[in-house]
């Protein structure tokens, strides 16, 4: 019963986050939210170290404004994520970060994404 009552607050928890389009991420570095946007380019970077994998929304890079982080120890719950979620619309929960300037959610979990 325990985990049932804390699956359902953990699922409210998150329904009352806030939720930002990739453009507006950057004004809320530090805060837990939800940024949806469509991932137009993607990047597997399987020989660098920690095997990142990049999503980025609504802009490509280089001129990306938003990107989503999926370290390679992670990498097998999404299923190819450079593929699977190009062109589609994503949404992702976490704290938002900024890495060299450019804002960022880093997905520990599947649970943190809502394709």
């Amino acid at each position: 019963m325990f985990k049932f009552l804390f699956s359902i607050t953990t699922s409210t928890l998150l329904l009352f986050c806030a939720e930002y389009s990739a453009e507006e991420a950057g004004r809320h570095i530090g805060e837990e939210a939800t940024v949806c946007g469509v991932v137009v380019s993607s990047h597997y970077a399987k020989s660098s170290k920690g095997e990142p994998t990049f999503l980025n929304l609504d802009v490509a890079y280089p001129e990306h404004i938003f990107t989503v982080l999926i370290w390679g120890e992670n990498r097998d719950q999404f299923k190819k994520p450079e593929i699977r979620y190009k062109n589609q619309k994503i949404c992702v929960h976490g704290e938002i970060e900024s890495y060299r300037g450019i804002p960022q959610i880093i997905l520990y979990s599947k649970k943190q994404l809502n394709p």
